[in-house]
């Protein structure tokens, strides 16, 4: 039987997911114990890791140490798979993320919504932060324009939130409309409660994203949050499985585990658009309600009473593409969402979007996401996660 001990906080959707996925595979495999340790703030911290592992037999460890000594651990002689947080760790077993990669997606999404001011909040203290900033400052700057930023000097998650006049400064000054881009949920729903109590509307005067899709703090918000899906519980499946080929096999390398973005769960904090013409703003509106997966160009026109030629002058000049490009892109949105959420056949789901030619959608899939609909599917919802 496999020991393993868990470090973890056990309360945020992150560390639950990661640990669902760890789980999942040893149940699938069978014969594994775990030992579970919940995170302190004590200086000691690492020395009863220590103990309790030599004390109960541990053939692993897995779990986050903000601030770690490598070597300290090592010295036990088992391995050692650690959850990135101050920095990536040397020598050791990373479960890691594309930080970088999730800032461009924040800040695709609201170019989409064609936002001209954009703002992050997180902390410096992360890696996690400090490269989602810096993912999402440099698509936000290589679009033209300018990124405002405010790092707190401690992750609240487990800081005290009762001092908050410095960030209602900070939000009180932003231009409006903004684009608020946020480390991660907790942060994201300090930034709502903010305007809450200050009378800032959200998303009217500050769209708001945060990340990891924490049901718990994104449903907290008033208005509920919009949020960054990761591929967590993928990541913990295939954490667990690469560990277990280590226990068995000391010579084989470490390894990093790469969680990637998926997805935005789209929520009223980011419902609207920087957009004031109110013929493009109606004609967006109609094209992202869920209701009208079929709606077609004619149906559009029929409602806002225009011709063809005057909508399309307008719609390219505010959003930067046509009217056809913009529709198909958000069906295949939609689609690539719905490969993740339900279970119904592929060719199914393309005929309920009004797709009666599955290999059009596809090609228009795989130019998007570079890999077919059912590899989509088959990599984000069924375990098998990737490795960087």
């Amino acid at each position: 039987m496999l020991k393993i001990l868990l470090l973890s906080d056990f309360t945020s959707e992150y560390s639950r997911l990661l640990l669902r996925g760890f789980l999942r595979y040893s149940k699938e495999v069978g014969g594994w114990s775990f030992y579970r340790i919940p995170l302190t703030p004590d200086d000691r911290y690492e020395n009863t890791v220590i103990k309790i592992a030599q004390k109960w037999g541990a053939d692993a460890i897995i779990g986050q140490i903000s601030d770690v000594n490598v070597q300290k651990l090592k010295s036990i002689g088992i391995p050692i798979i650690l959850q990135n947080y101050t920095d990536r760790i040397s020598g050791i077993s990373n479960i890691t993320g594309d930080y970088w990669g999730t800032g461009i997606m924040a800040a695709n999404y609201f170019l989409k919504k064609r936002y001209k001011h954009f703002a992050f909040y997180g902390t410096r203290t992360t890696v996690w932060s400090r490269e989602r900033e810096e993912g999402f400052r440099e698509r936000i700057t290589e679009s033209g324009h300018e990124m405002i930023c405010y790092n707190e000097d401690y992750n609240i998650r487990y800081g005290s939130t009762s001092d908050l006049s410095l960030l209602k400064d900070w939000v009180m000054a932003l231009p409006r409309p903004i684009a608020l881009f946020a480390c991660d949920d907790a942060f994201a729903l300090r930034v709502t409660e903010v305007c809450c109590l200050h009378n800032i509307r959200v998303p009217e005067d500050v769209a708001v994203l945060g990340v990891d899709n924490d049901e718990i703090l994104c449903n907290m918000s008033d208005p509920p949050l919009s949020s960054i899906v990761l591929d967590v519980e993928n990541g913990g499946y295939q954490a667990a499985c690469h560990l277990e080929q280590i226990i068995s096999n000391r010579d084989l390398p470490q390894f990093n585990i790469t969680i990637n973005p998926v997805r935005i769960e789209r929520r009223k904090s980011t419902e609207g658009y920087a957009i004031d013409d109110p013929l493009v703003l109606s004609t967006l509106r109609m094209i992202e309600d869920e209701n009208n997966h079929q709606l077609t160009i004619t149906e559009i026109l029929r409602q806002v009473h225009v011709s063809r030629r005057v909508l399309e002058k307008r719609f390219k000049s505010m959003v930067g593409q046509s009217i056809y490009q913009y529709m198909l892109k958000q069906r295949i949105s939609w689609f690539a969402e719905k490969l993740l959420t339900c279970d119904k056949p592929v060719a199914e789901l393309a005929f309920e979007l009004g797709y009666e030619d599955y290999i059009n959608l596809s090609k228009g899939f795989k130019r998007i996401y570079n890999m077919s609909p059912t590899q989509y599917r088959n990599q984000y919802a069924t375990g098998k996660g990737t490795t960087g």
